[in-house]
């Protein structure tokens, strides 16, 4: 995928969720993955002619482990002009050596979004943009329908009121596949997850078991997605159909 047809896909999200608005000031979350580091190509690419000017920042929560080495997304960063915050925490440490948990990822997601929400609020954003692409809210219906009995994906655009922020997912109309070919073609310098539950998680198994359907019978991930972006789900907003 290049940068215009990624470009193209934000674009699209922005505009029919509404997403960005005049003067926002939007931290992008980057975890060192291919997602996040496509996400912060897409905005940084949006902002030099979107017609509502905002500023961007990025961010990092450091969960302790050491093998991560961050230094390649600073120098990314500072060559695109956008202000990189590196946030160090030892959740790590209390996932695995003090609680010794054997299922750390709810808790794990947890702190972390509470670490970022924080962060993001003290240097003065009001918005702060995830990486979740299609696979991932489709993925995500399939672990609501099968473990929750609910059908249900998180929102394009979410208002958190305790903490007077808003959540926006400027990549969701974005394959995985396209993310691995974007990454591959600019040459991302991504940091590999140091998590030893990575690639063993319900996620996981989603992910395999939507790619062995989507072989199966072609097609059928892009009408489930356009089942949830038809599903009237709670909390979703309006969608204004995109037009060129």
């Amino acid at each position: 995928m290049k940068l215009q047809q990624l470009l193209s896909h934000t674009r699209k999200a922005v505009d029919e969720y509404q997403m960005i608005q005049e003067g926002d000031h939007i931290a992008v979350g980057i975890s060192g993955g291919k997602d996040s580091l496509t996400l912060l190509y897409a905005l940084h690419g949006l902002k030099r002619f979107y017609p509502n000017h905002f500023e961007l920042s990025a961010i990092t929560v450091d969960l302790g482990y050491e093998q991560c080495d961050f230094t390649p997304i600073k120098e990314l960063c500072r060559e695109m002009e956008i202000p990189y915050h590196i946030v160090k925490t030892d959740i790590a440490q209390i996932l695995f050596e003090e609680r010794k948990e054997k299922n750390p990822c709810s808790l794990c997601a947890k702190m972390r979004k509470g670490a970022l929400n924080q962060a993001v609020k003290e240097i003065g954003c009001n918005k702060i943009a995830y990486a979740h692409h299609k696979d991932d809210i489709i993925e995500t219906m399939i672990l609501s329908l099968f473990f929750e009995g609910r059908f249900y994906s998180f929102s394009p655009k979410t208002y958190l009121d305790r903490m007077d922020l808003t959540v926006i997912r400027p990549i969701m109309f974005v394959d995985e596949a396209d993310v691995i070919g974007f990454k591959n073609k600019y040459n991302l310098p991504v940091v590999k997850s140091a998590c030893p539950v990575d690639g063993y998680t319900k996620r996981q198994y989603a992910k395999d078991l939507l790619a062995d359907l989507n072989r199966q019978y072609p097609g059928i991930k892009q009408r489930m997605f356009t089942a949830i972006l038809n599903g009237n789900i709670p909390g979703w907003p309006e969608r204004i159909p995109y037009i060129r």
